[in-house]
């Protein structure tokens, strides 16, 4: 028995305490009270990304842990572990939100992400290795602040607005930096390490990257369709 299987499941009931309380904190407009549990969703989410002294302070990590780059698989700085099993308790929190509130053909591909994420997030918290390719991964969240704004944007009926626009840039900077750059150094990484990792490590890691690249690469040309090619 782990003890990081503690702090997902206090991760996981915390998230869900967040999720139900959100619509007192920040009431739905008008155009998305239709779908309020999509606005408690996007919300939740965005809580996620922005966590403090996590997510936005993982490039300074690795700055401050310069062996990190070197040794991905058995070095992490104090309290990586327990960030990576507090993502373990919201990617577990989202898909059962998801798979309680929406249909499946509108939810399957972002089901199938988290199922990836979980699976790999959860193979390092358990072996207690594999901390440090997880914290990189973590470093897309980064961009994912700006996605979920730009949702809540939308929701809100705030497309042709300033703020949307400038979201937008951000949004697709960011996208390129934190997820496909960030993807791209992981499975360098992989490829040039793959000696150094156990075959079922290495496999669950290149099919991981091999169903994430796509998907990011999909999601960045609907991005751009919607945002810049109307």
């Amino acid at each position: 028995f782990s003890p990081g299987l503690l702090v997902v499941a206090g991760s996981f009931a915390a998230f869900r305490l967040l999720n139900r309380g959100l619509e007192r904190l920040v009431p739905p407009p008008p155009s998305a009270r239709r779908n309020r549990w999509k606005w408690r969703n996007i919300w939740t989410s965005l809580a996620h990304s922005a966590l403090p002294d996590t997510h936005n302070l993982s490039p300074c990590r690795f700055y401050l842990h310069p062996e990190l780059s070197d040794d991905l698989v058995g070095t992490h700085p104090p309290g990586a572990h327990s960030l990576v099993a507090v993502s373990v308790g919201y990617f577990l929190e989202d898909f059962v939100d998801m798979l309680c509130n929406q249909k499946l053909h509108q939810s399957w591909e972002l089901l199938f992400h988290h199922s990836v994420v979980i699976i790999c997030f959860g193979i390092a918290v358990l072996l207690h290795q594999y901390v440090g390719f997880a914290l990189v991964a973590l470093l897309v969240e980064i961009n994912s602040i700006f996605l979920h704004l730009r949702q809540i944007l939308l929701m809100a009926n705030l497309v042709h607005t300033t703020c949307y626009r400038l979201n937008s840039l951000i949004n697709l900077g960011t996208y390129v930096v934190f997820r496909i750059a960030t993807l791209a150094w992981m499975a360098r990484w992989l490829f040039l390490n793959r000696q150094n990792v156990p075959p079922a490590a290495y496999a669950v890691g290149t099919v991981g990257m091999a169903i994430m690249t796509p998907m990011n690469v999909i999601l960045f040309y609907r991005l751009l369709r919607s945002d810049f090619f109307k």
